[in-house]
């Protein structure tokens, strides 16, 4: 497993280029949707970010030692392991379980400020994971058991995975 600072270089790399693609979208590009059933680019920018500080939360909770952390001989899922084994998601277009579709943003501004925000918490959690317990461990609904490493460590491959996303999408965006 890469190190934690390995990580946080990667993912502020990351967001470099969902910040640099977003100098190429008003907001009307941002809103389009193909369909009723896929994202705008918008709400899926949208999804990364509140999925971050999701995630961000459980490590903190995992950290913290809350309510929330299981038995530590809780494990990951055969998903989960295989997952964190490649360093990445499939490269295939994953259906969450149904949640609420996340709202178009107001503005390109409130997305930039929003992984501007999310960059800054990164930093500051990546600054304490070495406090971390492996013992901790919150449950994720698809890969198991995680610990605060590995919630930290699933942010980066989120938005890297988002990424196939993004480039379908912009290609049916700018198409027109």
């Amino acid at each position: 497993m890469r190190t934690t600072k390995d990580v946080l270089k990667s993912f502020e790399l990351t967001v470099g280029r969902y910040l640099t693609e977003l100098t190429k979208l008003d907001v009307a590009k941002l809103h389009r949707k193909l369909n009723e059933e896929d994202w705008s680019i918008g709400q899926m920018y949208v999804h990364l970010i509140q999925s971050a500080f999701m995630h961000l939360n459980n490590a903190e909770n995992c950290l913290s030692e809350s309510e929330l952390t299981l038995n530590p001989v809780k494990e990951k899922t055969e998903q989960g392991k295989i997952v964190f084994k490649l360093d990445q998601f499939p490269a295939v277009r994953i259906k969450v379980p149904a949640s609420p579709n996340p709202q178009p943003p107001e503005s390109r501004e409130y997305l930039v400020e929003g992984l501007k925000r999310v960059v800054e918490r990164m930093r500051n959690t990546e600054s304490v994971l070495h406090q971390v317990s492996v013992s901790n461990k919150i449950l994720h609904p698809a890969f198991g058991a995680l610990d605060a490493k590995e919630w930290f460590l699933l942010i980066e491959m989120h938005y890297r995975h988002h990424f196939l996303q993004l480039d379908r999408l912009k290609s049916l965006v700018f198409e027109e």
